[in-house]
């Protein structure tokens, strides 16, 4: 089945993003990346040294093999977005961003008026805009009228592992959006996985659940597996749910 995730024209066979932060150590992390089989990495602009004489984190990540997805974690304005954003253009080559804006320290939750805002000055500047964002489907449906590539909600606080806390504003989302739906933040284990892909979101991104795993590359395949059974389930059809029992065997010609 040809079921490939497309955003902005580009195709990408895996629906899982990772991140790049948290992990034991570098050689961790990129056996996690391998064992998950992700095409698209993120990594935090405001937290690598682009001067770096080494490279740091960036400098063991195989372009040619990942697509370097630059995010503004850390940015709590429009202002300090849009700066980021550039620089990231700048240094690494590449018009895609995961747009954040935070508007909280303790919830991580986005400043929407600041993300819209945000948005809708790096569409004018020509990127591809992949903004973190509240599971709220009129915040989505704005986003993607402005010309974001996708949305990506939140489906629990970030780094809280509570998995999705409201698949029925997701599944609004769903209907009401046609460009991709990808989960942000809140996964905690390979279930929440399933359960995500099972609502009909386009993929996942995560990080601390498989950075703090307590065998990361391990998580990391599990994730990989629960991504891809969760999709071909939401393909395949799943049975309408009854309150009463319906027997699967036939009825017909059973011996009276």
């Amino acid at each position: 089945m040809n079921d490939n995730l497309i955003i902005a024209g580009v195709e990408f066979r895996s629906r899982l993003i990772l991140g790049t932060s948290r992990y034991p150590d570098p050689n961790t992390m990129l056996k996690a990346l391998e064992a998950s089989g992700t095409e698209i990495v993120t990594v935090s602009i405001r937290r690598v040294d682009l001067n770096s004489e080494s490279g740091g984190i960036l400098s063991l990540i195989d372009r040619n093999k990942y697509r370097i997805l630059p995010n503004t974690a850390g940015c709590y304005t429009a202002r300090e977005a849009v700066f980021t954003a550039n620089l990231a253009r700048e240094a690494l080559g590449t018009n895609w961003v995961k747009l954040e804006v935070i508007g909280d320290d303790e919830t991580l939750f986005p400043d929407v008026p600041e993300l819209l805002k945000a948005a809708e000055e790096l569409l004018s500047e020509g990127f591809v805009v992949l903004p973190y964002c509240n599971d709220d489907p009129v915040t989505c449906k704005k986003l993607q009228d402005m010309g974001c590539a996708a949305v990506m909600p939140l489906g629990a606080p970030i780094g809280s592992g509570m998995g999705i806390r409201n698949p029925y504003n997701i599944r609004i989302i769903r209907d009401m959006i046609d460009i991709p739906l990808i989960i942000d933040a809140g996964v905690g284990t390979a279930s929440d996985a399933a359960i995500a892909m099972e609502l009909g979101v386009d993929g996942i991104l995560m990080n601390t659940a498989v950075a703090e795993a307590e065998h990361p590359v391990e998580m990391a395949k599990a994730m990989k597996l629960a991504v891809e059974a969760g999709r071909l389930a939401y393909k395949s059809g799943r049975i309408p749910r009854r309150l009463y029992a319906k027997a699967s065997s036939p009825e017909e010609g059973i011996i009276k």
